[in-house]
């Protein structure tokens, strides 16, 4: 298959967008990779620019909450000096576990004009979980909603942070905080290198490490979306079809995710995209506001636009608004494909490919590319993205052969957070960060993503670790062997099984398991099939338990 006429129109409107005399200036960092650099590289001066550019829209719609690009420039100016005022520096760690609200993005604006790393904690971590995050970066304070400050209070038995509750709506929220600063309170100056945000990733050990992320990484990550849909508006523009009503976007997936705070809430930003709050997912709900707020643009795990369409009151809206259904964080089924486009003929359908180590950046398919080549994640996202499969010593391997899939970018993150044995083992010497997924470039630049290296569960787009959920399976008492691998999932991607063989005079029931892992790990990562076998599990000639011989027998 040679390019197609689409690949063709985006190759020429991007050499236009960045060329001489377009909209986006680009230049190389000392590392040769690609940045924007007539836009701005911190997130300080990225939300005076756009919030002064995009001011009279309404940046945040949740409920009855309504709040411009101005005014959330504005109220982050004020809780930003409430944080200078009580203490917080340049470079401290600054939490945030919240639901998504309006008061969320408040807190990540703050964090960051103070001069804070931003900390995106994961808002379905229990205890355990948010105790190993809060002290592996030493978090110095956390802006939390009620229902999770109560959890922090209850968590931290071996460290102590001040947690603030903030309740909504959010302009009264933050009264107290602000008070603490005034007009005159300073706020640091932080340049492109300085550290801006840490999002967690779980590893294969199941401890979660901390993805640091200078403002560049993040600035840039921005750029590489904005000026992509810069370029598809151009086509559009040139075929004569303007877009017919303001972007609008409904915020489904977690602003914890880098999905949601990269291409969701900071490019909406740029290109003046409204943003309309759900604080958790219901897809009739989401038909509603989809009808109600003329939403635009739609992006979620895959099982969401799953069901909005099989929803049974769907043809009961007028969803005509929606131009864009996206998907990312996990695969998506290639039969849904064709059925999103039968479902929502005026939206085309789309699926991104990046990591919390990019920032998201790496590959994207769309429009009718992706019905062309469904089972492909598309191809990089130039000029920003170098994408290269990796053999044997890191060798660049030609298109058609299988290796690890490695991303270079100037979106990537700086390490691991106190973690350099990690970060040395997750980057190459020439800078690509190794995915740890297996796959191939085809012959047009599409990638194929064909397994996982790493012993990573991927359900409804949040990473489970396998050996964690093994771990807390042997915590329990009855449990003599566990091996817990992920299965295929037409509505979440897929699902965690464990295999289990109980001690001897054990009789644990799977109710019983399940209530004993209740509390110990997030809803999300308990299996969704547990299978108990009255003999071992089978071991290979190491002496490790054979999970691919488990997985064949039970994967299905």
């Amino acid at each position: 298959m040679a390019a197609t006429d689409l690949d063709r129109s985006y190759d020429a409107v991007m050499a236009a967008v960045t060329g001489p005399g377009g909209r986006v200036i680009l230049s190389k960092d000392e590392l040769g990779r690609t940045i924007v650099s007539n836009f701005p590289a911190t997130l300080p001066l990225f939300f005076k620019t756009f919030c002064a550019l995009n001011g009279p829209v309404e940046g945040i719609i949740a409920g009855e909450e309504r709040l411009t690009f101005a005014r959330l420039d504005e109220i982050s100016d004020d809780i930003a000096r409430g944080l200078v005022a009580r203490g917080i520096g340049k470079g401290d760690r600054v939490g945030i576990a919240m639901r998504n609200c309006p008061a969320w993005v408040l807190s990540y604006m703050a964090a960051i004009k103070a001069g804070a790393v931003a900390t995106l904690l994961n808002g379905w971590w229990q205890p355990d979980e948010l105790e190993q995050a809060l002290q592996l970066v030493d978090t110095k304070l956390v802006l939390a909603d009620a229902p999770r400050a109560e959890r922090i209070a209850a968590t931290c038995s071996s460290c102590i942070v001040e947690t603030i509750a903030i309740d909504l709506p959010a302009e009264e929220a933050f009264a107290e905080l602000i008070a603490s600063g005034s007009e005159s309170t300073p706020l640091p100056d932080v340049g492109p290198d300085d550290d801006a945000t840490i999002l967690f990733t779980s590893g294969s050990t199941g401890e979660a490490k901390g993805a640091l992320s200078t403002h560049r990484s993040v600035t840039t990550a921005v750029y590489a979306y904005s000026t992509a849909l810069m370029v598809l508006r151009g086509i559009l523009e040139s075929e004569g079809r303007l877009p017919a009503n303001p972007l609008k976007t409904l915020v489904v997936v977690p602003l914890f995710h880098v999905t949601g705070e990269v291409p969701v809430m900071l490019n909406s930003f740029v290109i003046s995209r409204s943003m309309v709050l759900m604080t958790r997912w219901d897809a009739g709900e989401a038909l509603r506001l989809i009808e109600k707020e003329r939403i635009t643009y739609f992006v979620g795990v895959p099982t969401m636009s799953l069901e909005l369409m099989n929803h049974p009151d769907r043809d009961n809206y007028d969803l005509s608004t929606l131009t864009d259904i996206a998907g990312g964080g996990a695969p998506r089924p290639v039969a849904h494909v064709e059925r999103l486009r039968n479902a929502f003929p005026a939206a085309q359908p789309a699926l991104g490919y990046g990591l919390t180590e990019t920032n998201a950046v790496g590959c994207g398919n769309f429009w009718t590319n992706y019905s062309a080549k469904p089972a492909s994640t598309g191809r990089a996202q130039v000029p920003f993205a170098e994408l290269a499969i990796l053999g044997e010593g890191d060798r660049h391997l030609p298109a058609n052969e299988r290796g690890e899939i490695a991303i270079r970018s100037a979106a990537n993150i700086k390490c691991y957070w106190d973690n350099p044995e990690a970060t040395a083992a997750a980057f190459t010497s020439d800078g690509y960060f190794k995915t740890g997924d297996i796959g191939y470039v085809d012959a047009d630049g599409y990638l194929f993503i064909v397994d996982r290296k790493k012993d990573i569960i991927i359900r409804g787009g949040e990473n489970i670790s396998a050996a964690e959920v093994e771990a807390a399976l042997y915590a329990c008492e009855g449990i003599c062997e566990a091996a817990v691998f992920g299965a295929p999932d037409d509505r979440l991607g897929e699902v965690p099984v464990a295999v289990l063989h109980r001690r001897e005079g054990s009789s644990i029931s799977e109710d019983e398991l399940r209530q004993f892992l209740q509390g110990r790990l997030a809803a999300f990562k308990i299996p969704a099939r547990m299978i108990f076998s009255d003999t071992p599990l089978p071991r290979l000639g190491t002496g490790k338990i054979d999970r691919v011989t488990l997985k064949q027998h039970y994967g299905q």
